[in-house]
């Protein structure tokens, strides 16, 4: 068993059963020209960050024989999972004002195949990673998700990516629901709105729904499993 710093109090898990979940880290997402980008602003000085946090945890996890798992947002072209027009998700998500607005933004966006849906270059995944695609900001909605983490035996999960107050937490809450233990690496993740959103999440979580703990403090545990 390893023990990792965190708040409210260190957590110990077995390594074995444990998988980071990688949340949205896409063009349209993280990057310059992307759809977040284009309709509310991205600060490079806090995205930079958190790709460069996601390198160093990713390539530490694989070594450590720890399971990467992405979880990549998107829509067919044709839009025929995006929702009904009784669906609140064709309302609320960007995607579909912007598609709207302006079409011709859409390889910006999260449309199948093309560069916004696209895993960023920094952090592409390997051979023994695994994708899994969804339609809605939950990686457990409609997915195959909770049956691939059953399979492999996972227990413990580290979420990082983006956005926190969004696809972060939708998903890391209902991995609570489903008696997953959800830690959040704060600083591997990147939010949208003001602070007080990624705030909010954090106190959520660190007092009801799970653990927070930072980067620096996953990969000393990482090390000291790989020195034992």
């Amino acid at each position: 068993m390893a023990i990792l710093k965190a708040r409210p109090r260190e957590v110990e898990i077995d390594l074995g059963r444990t998988a980071f979940i990688v949340v949205d880290m896409q063009n349209a997402y993280a990057k310059k020209g992307g759809m977040l980008d284009l309709g509310a602003g991205i600060d490079e000085a806090r995205t930079n960050p958190v790709i460069n946090a996601h390198q160093r945890l990713l390539t530490a996890a694989r070594a450590a024989g720890v399971k990467v798992i992405y979880l990549q947002f998107g829509y067919k072209p044709d839009l025929s999972d995006a929702g009904g027009p009784q669906s609140p998700n064709v309302r609320k998500h960007m995607a579909f004002k912007m598609i709207e607005e302006r079409p011709e933004d859409r390889d910006k966006l999260i449309i199948e195949g093309t560069w916004g849906w696209e895993i960023i270059d920094e952090l592409k995944p390997e051979p023994d990673d695994l994708v899994v695609k969804k339609a809605r900001y939950s990686g457990f909605a409609g997915t195959t998700l909770e049956n691939q983490l059953n399979g492999l035996d996972i227990r413990h999960i580290l979420f990082t990516g983006v956005a926190t107050n969004v696809c972060v937490e939708s998903t890391a809450r209902e991995a609570y629901f489903r008696e997953f233990w959800p830690i959040l690496v704060e600083d591997a993740m990147d939010h949208t709105g003001p602070d007080f959103t990624r705030q909010a999440t954090l106190y959520n979580f660190e007092s009801k729904f799970g653990w927070i703990t930072k980067t620096e403090d996953v990969l000393d545990m990482l090390e000291r499993n790989q020195a034992t």
